[in-house]
């Protein structure tokens, strides 16, 4: 594993994959100051622009994956437009890992809650370790979430079950995460980061023209009207079909053999 960015508090590393580990490491918590929220955002920045980089799993170390925004920053403003201006950075972190062009996994190990939830939700990919804890408890500070918790979370699984969640602040395992649709799946308790790798490592064995295709088509086109989707989703597939990677993938099917992509 070829470490390339090394932040104080953000990291990655890469493997001969493609496979980018990126840890948060904050201690105790790994909570979101606002300095972390700088060093994810570069760490993100750098991994998306990083040719060797194909998929990346987003973990955090020690006991947490992130507990939250770190409440002492709270304090800080006075006004209510100071307090909406001091999430901007958190949405533009979040709308960063949404919007990027290679597939993010989430690997949930211990506490992620508010903020960090809000930054789980903003993965293309969610796992969850069975025992982790998961929730948007913002309410209970006489606060709402605010790095786009209120407008992924009813997307994601639905009005009524994200304002129970909002509403109440309640936590769930990563088991009833699973069951409410937070999290793609839940795993046995301590491997969920080796569930993400092998996970990303099934991805990375793509043709990067095709993974990209298919983000696009999914994350754009279902912010369109049904008819302008499919659209969408014809115009990417003509730029699979002109590929190298499709003639390749064909020629690799018929021939009973690993197809070789070359990503072009």
């Amino acid at each position: 594993m070829k470490k390339v960015n090394e932040g104080t508090r953000c990291s990655y590393s890469v493997d001969e994959t493609g496979v980018a580990m990126m840890v948060i490491d904050n201690p105790p918590m790994n909570a979101l100051s606002s300095a972390v929220i700088d060093e994810i955002h570069d760490s993100f920045e750098k991994a998306f622009a990083d040719p060797g980089v194909r998929v990346i799993v987003f973990t955090g170390a020690g006991k947490a994956f992130i507990a939250g925004a770190d409440i002492t920053e709270l304090n800080n403003f006075t006004t209510a437009q100071e307090g909406a201006d001091s999430l901007l950075p958190g949405q533009i972190l979040s709308n960063l890992i949404m919007n990027g062009d290679k597939p993010v996994i989430a690997a949930i190990n211990g506490f992620c809650l508010g903020g960090g939830m809000e930054m789980a939700l903003a993965c293309h990919i969610r796992l969850a370790d069975e025992s982790a804890t998961l929730g948007l408890p913002e309410i209970k500070l006489g606060i709402i979430p605010g790095y786009g918790g209120t407008q992924r979370t009813p997307r994601l699984i639905g009005k009524g079950r994200a304002l129970e969640l909002i509403l109440t602040g309640t936590f769930l395992k990563g088991s009833e995460a699973a069951g409410y649709g937070l999290v793609n799946r839940s795993v046995p308790r301590g491997t969920v980061v080796d569930e993400a790798v092998r996970l990303a490592a099934a991805i990375a064995g793509k043709s990067r023209v095709a993974v990209q295709a298919a983000l696009r088509a999914v994350l754009e086109g279902t912010a369109m009207d049904l008819n302008t989707g499919m659209k969408y989703e014809r115009e990417q597939f003509g730029i699979c079909y002109a590929s190298e990677d499709k003639k390749e993938g064909t020629a690799a099917f018929l021939g009973k053999r690993e197809p070789k992509f070359s990503d072009r």
